[in-house]
């Protein structure tokens, strides 16, 4: 090593302007010293503190792994592996984090600490004695005593020495001397010193650095390099696989995005499809947005969009930002129908079980009107409680794409007439086998004519009726005058009320067969589903032992009245059993009579309706005979007055029913 600039302490005592300007050069550098010695501390303190913030940061990362484990991820499916790997990876970084935390420790030791100890102890050394040695030398007081001295000294007279005089002088001008030469000397030998502590001083504190970090290393290699390999490949091999898939995925969407983008513009067209949409009559559940209308005065309404879905029977709204739907419609047993709503297009509205006039909402395009109009439809008539609600949807709206061309009936039937017209029959079925004949089907066309008018409308609500006839005689649309006392109905041994709604009446060519009926119920609910007519007038059917007689259950008033001798032909669907209907013969002004069939849906089982309707026909057969009419009393069960036939298994049922001239009525 070469050797090292130094001042000569023999000058100090001279003092030299030489000395002087050699000085200022070792100060200059001491002061450059202490500048670096500042810099290269915070350079070490910022190491050591990045490396105690790893060990901080490694610890916090150790748990927030551990916490993967404790997030409930709606979207949580093949997270097993991945929480597994990341409780490993918990465990490697809490055993780094004890090297990491070693290795700042040693940081601390070896390589701050010395050079913060050079930095206290030298430099601070060399800046106390400059600060000394300056004041020695520019002192007052210490150079006005050394000049007074020497100027003592050099006034002493040279023919009268007084030696006692210049001994005092002289020790003063010694002891200015000294006190400047012992400043001097400490000041000279610790910058000397400064040349070689400053060298180890910077190589000291990279030295521990370097072991440090050796260390580290070692203790991290031995410790991961061997049992980690398989790991990590495993790992990496995971990562990869995802990789793949990722890719895989990210293609697909990328030609799905391309076909989506590639269509035709009329997908973003509302109503793009107007002339022949293809409809969809088979859906038990619907989901979209709909115009809802709002009243907000009495002739002003307002129309908000809002996303409406099927959840069951019921029919549910969720605005935008809501975090769940409410309830705004139960859809069992509703009907729904198109209507016309103002300068609106596509509107339909849904009405309670009770007729009470429900919302109205729009859709944006036909194809949506219609789907939701035969959705909800198919829901209440609850098909969404069955086992295969689709299957069902499907079999029941078959008969809409049947309507196109003439069939023979729903089904083939096994009998040719309903099982409730006569009930001896039955009875010797069940005593002996009677062989039956091979019956043949009539085609469509000699049941019903091809054409045939249908009419939905037949009976007018009873709202009408009051005003039409307000303060006067009511007029009855099918001829019959109002009776509310019933006359026919007092001296009637049978009397039975059923609650149904008239789904259509059309005329047929021949009442020899019931297959005219199935036909009849086949064409209408098929020309209800392709017009989307689902809205029907409930009424109460009261069979007597004389007449037929559909009655308003608001007001009682007669709707329809029809002689029970003019019934030739009643049965009811042997699928669907609310569904019944009978044809009725009507004599013509011009001498020939006609014949017309009816269509209800019953809340109850047709087959009841049937039996009472087959039970006062007989009444009618055997009234001529009093031995034949009471042996008939006697095979049926009586109200316990004795009036009314009362029938086996019928619920009665106080809602919406007269109270006074009935004895029970069958309601499902």
């Amino acid at each position: 090593m070469p050797a090292v600039d130094k001042l000569l302490l023999e000058e100090a005592l001279q003092d030299s302007p030489q000395t002087r300007s050699l000085l200022s050069v070792f100060e200059e550098d001491a002061g450059t010293l202490t500048d670096y010695t500042n810099q290269l501390l915070q350079a070490m303190q910022r190491v050591y503190g990045a490396q105690n913030e790893m060990c901080l940061a490694t610890q916090q990362l150790s748990k927030q792994l551990l916490a993967y484990e404790k997030q409930n991820f709606a979207l949580g499916k093949g997270d097993e592996e991945v929480i597994s790997t990341l409780h490993y990876f918990s465990k490697v970084v809490d055993e780094l984090n004890v090297l990491h935390t070693e290795l700042a420790k040693q940081l601390a030791d070896t390589m701050v600490l010395p050079i913060i100890q050079f930095r206290e102890k030298d430099l601070t050394e060399v800046s106390t004695l400059k600060d000394l040695f300056g004041l020695a030398s520019s002192d007052i007081s210490l150079l006005l005593e050394h000049d007074l001295s020497m100027a003592k000294y050099s006034r002493l007279p040279k023919k009268k020495e007084n030696e006692k005089v210049k001994t005092d002088v002289g020790k003063e001008v010694a002891t200015a001397r000294r006190k400047q030469h012992l400043s001097s000397l400490q000041y000279y030998c610790a910058l000397n010193a400064l040349q070689y502590r400053k060298r180890m001083a910077m190589m000291e504190p990279m030295i521990g650095f370097a072991h440090g970090q050796i260390n580290f290393f070692q203790k991290g290699s031995e410790m991961f390099s061997k049992r980690m390999d398989s790991f990590l490949s495993s790992v990496a091999d995971m990562v990869q696989s995802i990789q793949v898939e990722l890719e895989a995925e990210s293609e697909k969407m990328r030609v799905s995005q391309q076909e989506l983008l590639s269509t035709d513009e009329s997908v973003y067209t509302p109503d793009s499809d107007v002339t022949a949409p293809q409809i969809n009559r088979n859906l038990i559940q619907k989901a979209g947005y709909l115009n809802l209308r709002n009243k907000t005065g009495l002739v002003t309404t307002t129309w908000e969009r809002l996303y409406f879905f099927t959840q069951g029977g019921n029919l549910m709204c969720q605005p935008r930002g809501a975090v769940a739907g409410g309830l705004i419609q139960d859809l069992d047993n509703c009907s729904v129908m198109a209507v016309d709503c103002e300068d609106r297009r596509y509107c339909f509205q849904i009405t309670t079980p009770n007729g009470k006039s429900g919302i109205i909402l729009q859709a944006e395009s036909r194809k949506e009107n219609e789907e939701w109009i035969c959705a909800i439809n198919n829901i209440s008539r609850q098909i969404y409680l069955t086992d295969n609600p689709e299957a069902v949807a499907i079999k029941l709206n078959q008969t809409a794409l049947q309507a196109v061309t003439p069939i023979t009936s729903f089904g083939k039937k096994q009998e040719s007439s309903c099982p409730s017209q006569n009930l001896k029959n039955s009875e010797m079925e069940n005593d002996k086998t009677v062989p039956k004949a091979t019956t043949t089907v009539p085609e469509a066309e000699e049941l019903i004519a091809p054409g045939t008018p249908i009419q939905f409308d037949i009976v007018l609500p009873a709202t009408e009726f009051l005003d039409q006839n307000r303060g006067s005689r009511r007029i009855n649309p099918f001829g019959e005058t109002e009776d509310e006392s019933f006359p026919e109905a007092e001296d009637s041994l049978l009397q039975q009320m059923f609650i149904v709604r008239f789904l259509g009446s059309m005329a047929v060519k021949t009442d020899s067969t019931a297959e005219v009926i199935y036909e009849a119920m086949r064409q209408v609910l098929a020309a209800r589903a392709i017009h989307n007519i689902f809205r029907m007038t409930e009424s109460h059917l009261m069979v007597t032992s004389q007449t037929l007689r559909l009655i308003d259950p608001q007001t009682q008033v007669s709707r329809a009245n029809f002689e029970l001798t003019s019934v030739t032909q009643f049965a009811a669907h042997q699928e669907n059993k609310r569904l019944v209907g009978f044809v009725v013969r009507v004599p013509e002004s011009t001498g020939e009579e006609s014949l017309s069939t009816y269509i209800f849906e019953s809340n109850s089982e047709g087959e009841k309706i049937c039996y009472a309707i087959n039970l006062g026909k007989e009444i009618i057969e055997v009234q001529k005979d009093p031995e034949a009419l009471a042996q008939l009393m006697l095979s049926i069960p009586l109200t316990s007055d004795g009036k009314y036939v009362l029938l086996n298994d019928q619920p009665d049922d106080s809602d919406g029913s007269p109270s006074e001239s009935r004895g029970a009525e069958s309601e499902a």
